[in-house]
């Protein structure tokens, strides 16, 4: 959901296709995949135009990691995260989005103390654990491996960067250097699917102002 807002990563990613293909944000904050999995239909369906879509990123795993016992509304158990994304994958593919056009995105890293002082903040205790979120992360690549899909590790790429603590803004949630991270590691998976990608109408200077017509239409 956050991905739109100012330096978001899908701000980005819409910024770098504009007039070349519509990059559509169907992020609900707070959600974790048992719910995802459910309104999945909704929001992606075949009368969408499957064949006119690119690629669909599948972005889920900081709320599902979430302790059981102390953010029981949030977590979903490691297995049943795995079946969901298998699921979600399975649904996607049953709409004629094939597994080459899916992306999986595995969870960011947890900068604990960080976040626990905003658990804090609210009168709670640390309700997550790095070591957890990769866990889950560990799942996110198995599923990708075992659908045949692609999958950017950020739980692994972002921990390559010793103190990478300013890729979140809390803890948790992405910073501006975290969203960017993030942009170009996707572009990165995207560019040679994209970059050629001719432009919606021409450029203005192009179309004939005597006669424009013959060039929008």
């Amino acid at each position: 959901q956050y991905s739109f807002k100012e330096n978001g990563w899908g701000a980005s990613l819409a910024e770098r296709l504009v007039r070349k293909c519509d990059v559509v944000n169907r992020g609900l904050s707070g959600y974790n995949t048992r719910w995802a999995k459910l309104i999945l239909p909704r929001l992606i369906s075949r009368s969408a135009g499957a064949e006119s879509t690119v690629a669909v990123t599948i972005f889920f795993g900081a709320n599902d990691s979430a302790l059981k016992d102390l953010n029981p509304k949030q977590h979903v158990p490691l297995e049943e995260y795995a079946a969901n994304l298998k699921s979600m994958v399975q649904y996607l593919k049953s709409v004629d989005i094939t597994e080459d056009r899916i992306i999986l995105i595995t969870p960011p890293p947890l900068q604990e103390s960080a976040w626990e002082k905003e658990c804090v903040a609210k009168g709670d205790r640390l309700n997550r654990r790095n070591a957890t979120t990769g866990q889950y992360a560990q799942a996110c690549v198995q599923v990708a491996r075992d659908c045949g899909t692609d999958v950017l590790d950020l739980w692994t790429l972002m921990q390559k960067k010793q103190d990478f603590s300013s890729y979140l803004s809390d803890g948790l949630h992405l910073s501006s250097e975290g969203n960017s991270f993030l942009a170009a590691e996707l572009w990165a998976r995207l560019e040679t699917r994209l970059s050629a990608f001719p432009a919606l109408l021409p450029y203005w200077r192009d179309v004939d102002h005597a006669n424009p017509e013959t060039s929008l239409l």
